[in-house]
């Protein structure tokens, strides 16, 4: 299975923003249950130097009504500019706040890709599968950019099933792929960026892996060394647990990049 998907062109580029190369790209998502609120968060992601922005739909209060969606992500993009948007709705099953019928959802992203206001869609790689690759096939047709992912609120897999799965998520067609995984202990952190930096070797797309909750913050700072492209930080609430403020995070970002920007120019000496 892997030799159809080593390295070409490992990198996406969205609004002029290229995913997959250099530090991972800071991501803040957008929690707000109105409209109100997530323009305030629009604005304060702004504020804080994010690359991309995330609006998490499942926690919009009026969000099984595709029209009041599509409103609001008008407004959103308004306000972010030529901000890279990412539109996903999250289920319960992998920590999401807000209960949808599989109906429910498919209408959703048909009206948010149709929109044409989304840069990037997040779909989720265990749900049905027929739908998935529906709504995979118009976004790629209207050229919205896919995320499929895996969240894990439970445990870590070991590293051959992390691998895998990514490895499933580009043959079915994502252009990025994405998992999170729930730690018991270091060695679960180390689980998640052993099978991280494998797959980046393997995969011709950008990878997204972090470990959650405070013992796995070292997967949202130093993913650069393991081959994850976007990290997720804070202007506001959190939507998954351990993640950073973004000017704590832009920090540590700075300073893994700085280390191994000397490192590399002492190896050329």
């Amino acid at each position: 299975m892997d030799d159809i998907l080593h390295a070409k062109n490992k990198t996406v580029t969205v609004r002029g923003l290229t995913i997959g190369c250099g530090r991972p790209k800071l991501c803040v998502p957008m929690t707000g249950s109105s409209q109100a609120q997530l323009m305030a968060e629009a604005a304060a992601l702004l504020q804080a130097g994010a690359q991309m922005a995330e609006w998490r739909m499942d926690w919009f209060s009026q969000v099984q009504r595709p029209q009041d969606a599509v409103q609001t992500l008008l407004r959103l993009r308004e306000m972010l500019g030529s901000l890279p948007l990412l539109a996903t709705f999250r289920t319960q099953g992998e920590g999401g706040h807000a209960p949808i019928s599989l109906q429910q959802y498919e209408a959703l992203y048909e009206a948010v890709i149709e929109s044409g206001q989304a840069d990037l869609v997040d779909f989720e790689f265990f749900l049905e599968e027929e739908t998935v690759d529906r709504l995979m096939h118009k976004a790629s047709a209207a050229g919205v950019r896919v995320i499929l992912s895996s969240h894990d609120f439970q445990s870590t897999p070991e590293t051959e099933v992390i691998r895998q799965r990514l490895l499933r998520m580009r043959q079915r067609g994502a252009d990025i792929v994405k998992i999170a995984v729930m730690p018991r202990c270091a060695s679960d952190v180390a689980e998640l960026l052993k099978a991280a930096a494998q797959s980046a070797e393997a995969l011709d797309c950008p990878l997204i892996a972090m470990s959650m909750s405070k013992i796995g913050a070292v997967s949202r700072i130093a993913g650069q060394v393991f081959g994850s492209a976007v990290t997720f930080g804070t202007a506001g609430r959190a939507s998954a647990p351990g993640q950073i403020p973004a000017a704590q995070l832009l920090e540590a970002l700075s300073l893994v990049e700085r280390l191994l920007f000397c490192e590399s120019q002492q190896e050329r000496k």
